[in-house]
């Protein structure tokens, strides 16, 4: 008897709806259970309910905003309404005025949060762009959750960070993707390059997505679109928030540029570890075909993203410099911010749904 083939995943569902996490989320929530209305009057953005309209004006714009549950996933809410939508939603309300307004006022505090994160940035002056964040990358202190995960790291352990990291896997390279219609030239076909590999070079198959997903059920761990979304803490959420802020901006196309070029700078080495983790703890190749997938691939990737990527960008548009080091660093940084909440969740014994961070720890 022929095995059935495997079925291809992640789901192509929306999301479901996270709960409300304080009166930023309750009043989204009010807002879209509603009816989007076409009239004129019915749609402008007065008709916010007041607990929201609120809240919007008391957000605060430096790096604790990072680890406040409620906008983080407030934000994660509204963005994903221009992805696959979310569960009972009606479709209409991504492109609707009121939408508008709040994710662009909840946006600009999100902006500002990252940028309170990551630091002034200093100008370019006569360096050159791949040398410069190649020193970004050498300045940044972060855990090495990789090494832990290969040597001691448990079932429970790769579970929590394949549930957190299905927030941005299971969409892969889409966020990335919104760059094309903004750069042109060599960036833009070695942007190209680098997504066609995300998307499985043609084969469903071998989409990243798809293999990830692999991983998740191997896991034992529901791989259904967007599934984990409530266990997330605000660090996990906000680390997937800085790509959807960037590739929601035109305005901030360098530091989406500058994002991808991070993590396709830093991901070879850490995915040897991960599969070897996975295969010390008796994992098949089902569970570590992602990870194994990107150790010869994102060595690849690192060469096109610096090289083929941001060096011809940064020549074309110089004033897009400083972003590309914004969206690198904030790649890295708030990466950083998730593995010092999951080392020290798993040091206290807890999962990395418990315990969220409190402000004072984000950067800390």
């Amino acid at each position: 008897m022929t095995a059935p083939a495997p079925a291809l995943a992640p789901s192509l569902g929306p999301a479901p709806v996270p709960a409300p996490a304080g009166l930023l989320g309750e009043g989204v929530r009010e807002l879209l259970a509603g009816t989007p209305h076409r009239d004129l009057d019915a749609a402008l953005p007065t008709t916010l309910p007041a607990g929201l309209r609120a809240a919007l004006e008391e957000l605060p714009a430096d790096r604790g905003l990072l680890a406040d549950l409620d906008a983080q996933r407030t934000f994660f809410t509204l963005q994903e309404l221009a992805y696959r939508g979310l569960v009972g939603v009606d479709p209409d309300w991504n492109e609707h005025p009121a939408v508008a307004t709040v994710r662009l006022l909840l946006g600009d505090a999100v902006e500002s949060a990252i940028r309170d994160r990551v630091g002034p940035v200093e100008p370019l002056g006569e360096d050159d762009p791949v040398a410069r964040l190649r020193a970004e990358l050498e300045a940044v202190d972060s855990p090495s959750l990789s090494s832990h995960l290969a040597r001691e790291g448990t079932v429970e352990h790769y579970r929590d960070l394949v549930r957190f990291r299905s927030l941005y896997h299971l969409r892969e390279a889409d966020p990335h993707s919104a760059a094309l219609a903004w750069i042109t030239g060599p960036a833009k076909s070695a942007l190209a390059e680098i997504q066609n590999d995300e998307y499985g070079c043609g084969r469903g198959r071998r989409m990243h997505s798809t293999l990830f997903a692999d991983t998740m059920r191997a896991l034992d761990l529901d791989d259904a679109y967007g599934a984990h979304v409530g266990d997330a803490p605000a660090v996990v959420l906000a680390w997937s928030n800085a790509m959807t802020l960037f590739a929601s901006r035109r305005r901030l196309r360098g530091a989406l540029v500058g994002h991808l070029a991070a993590l396709e700078s830093t991901s070879s080495l850490p995915n040897r570890r991960y599969a070897d983790g996975l295969e010390r703890l008796g994992f098949g190749p089902e569970a570590s075909l992602y990870f194994s997938e990107h150790v010869e691939a994102d060595a690849v990737h690192e060469q096109v993203a610096l090289h083929g990527m941001v060096a011809p960008l940064v020549r074309a548009e110089p004033g897009l410099m400083p972003d590309v080091v914004v969206g690198f660093r904030a790649a890295l940084h708030l990466d950083a911010d998730v593995g010092r909440h999951l080392m020290a969740a798993w040091e206290a014994g807890r999962t990395g749904c418990e315990g969220p961070l409190t402000g004072p720890t984000i950067g800390s």
